[in-house]
């Protein structure tokens, strides 16, 4: 079975930002995601360019992408362009969290 993008956002929701407790998705760091041919690269970021723990993030981005069914290869790279903003989270988890 082919992978596809839903797949793979799907995947990254298993992911999550210690400081928040939220997944990529939910905070809206997931920017782009590109399936093709049995390679999955995903462009995510970080809430802070000073993220500590940035390695760990793309590391576990990078093992839930890998373990979707049809992708033979995962790759994800790190932005921060645009910068993250808390305006990327959907309205209510916004309002949930006091942003």
């Amino acid at each position: 079975m082919a992978a596809t993008e839903e797949a793979v956002r799907e995947a990254l929701k298993g992911v999550k930002d210690p400081e928040l407790n939220l997944d990529l998705v939910t905070l809206g760091l997931v920017y782009d995601i590109q399936v093709e041919e049995g390679e999955a690269k995903a462009i995510i970021s970080l809430t802070s360019p000073m993220c500590p723990v940035a390695d760990q993030i793309v590391d576990e981005a990078r093992l839930a992408i890998a373990k979707v069914e049809g992708v033979d290869k995962a790759e994800v790279q790190l932005t921060f362009d645009p910068p993250w903003t808390p305006e990327r989270i959907s309205p209510l988890i916004r309002s949930s969290l006091g942003l």
